[in-house]
């Protein structure tokens, strides 16, 4: 099989390319010139450059290719040009499943997230089919995905065999950027999270999830979602096992929500001055609101999704973000 891949020097888009590669598969990624490519160093893959925005050079770099795994976007919780993000993650997501349809691959797998399906958010865990509407999306990275995983399901009716995963919150090794949960690992690591706000998230193993991408091309049927998470655990505990890794004490401090929601407001409203990233997102404390539970179950029962020990994952995200300078 040769597979194409979108997203390939990102976080979850480079372990689909690594699983892949231990699969024997023949593997075709998407960079943009001058991109960041210290996760494909060392790989056996063959580089198509360009970006999401050109529907002939996507189409020219799928033929051939029996599978795309779309896994690109722009994953920010605050950007000073909103209509960038929704150039990448809506209109590039059409273009990409275009060109898919265009040159006839055998199964397209699209990468959303958690943060487009329901949520009841008081620790019930939410599924596939838990009811949700785009007024309900917090930020603009969340309401773009919503609207990219609605346009995606509009290529099921023009023929593209295509099924969409919704990673929860992956955690271990090649988190370059970092992501926002990398982010609170790293300011843990080096002594800058004194206190947490009481919410809760899913974690999954990254390699878990980009084997998730693969089962769903292999098994996952054409038009479904499936959630590829593991446990839900409250921001206290996953601090708490981040404590058991390294010996270093654990946040004791519960912030009430509303200050520093308060605070996010007007860290906002400067940012939106000065154009600078806020010292607080303020997507982020709206989404801590509610805990990020999920259920894995159709993922595991279908696919056959592995379930990775979370406290596994956690200590290899340490210990490649320590041998890689991000921590003290």
């Amino acid at each position: 099989m040769k597979a194409f891949v979108t997203g390939a020097t990102g976080f979850i888009g480079a372990s689909i390319v690594r699983e892949l590669l231990k699969d024997g598969c023949r593997v075709r990624v998407l960079a943009r010139p001058g991109s960041d490519r210290r996760n494909l160093e060392g790989l056996d893959v063959e580089i198509w450059e360009g970006d999401l925005s050109n529907r002939d050079l996507l189409a020219r770099g799928l033929a051939g290719c029996q599978t795309l795994f779309h896994a690109a976007a722009d994953y920010r919780l605050w950007t000073k040009s909103p209509a960038a993000m929704y150039d990448v993650n809506v209109g590039g997501t059409r273009t990409v499943l275009a060109a898919a349809l265009e040159a006839g691959v055998e199964k397209a797998v699209y990468t959303s997230s958690v943060g487009t399906l329901g949520n009841p958010g008081d620790g019930t865990p939410g599924n596939e089919e838990t009811p949700v509407e785009l007024s309900q999306m917090v930020g603009d990275y969340k309401k773009s995905k919503f609207l990219a995983e609605r346009a995606a399901q509009e290529f099921l009716e023009k023929g593209l065999p295509l099924v969409i995963v919704n990673p929860s919150t992956p955690v271990g090794p090649m988190d370059i950027k970092p992501t926002p949960t990398g982010k609170i690992i790293v300011d843990f690591l080096n002594g800058k999270m004194p206190a947490y706000l009481d919410t809760g998230l899913n974690l999954v193993d990254v390699e878990t999830c980009a084997r998730g991408h693969i089962l769903a091309a292999q098994k996952g049927r054409v038009g479904e979602k499936y959630i590829l998470g593991n446990r839900n655990l409250t921001l206290a505990r996953i601090f708490g096992m981040l404590s058991e890794i390294t010996g270093m004490k654990p946040p004791r401090v519960k912030l009430p929500y509303y200050p520093i929601l308060l605070a996010a407001y007007a860290n906002h409203a400067l940012s939106a001055v000065t154009g600078r990233e806020p010292l607080i997102p303020l997507a982020g404390v709206q989404m801590a609101k509610k805990f990020m539970y999920f259920d894995p179950g159709k993922a595991v029962a279908e696919l056959g999704l592995p379930l990775t020990p979370v406290e596994a994952s956690l200590e290899r995200a340490v210990a490649w973000f320590r041998s890689h300078g991000y921590a003290k």
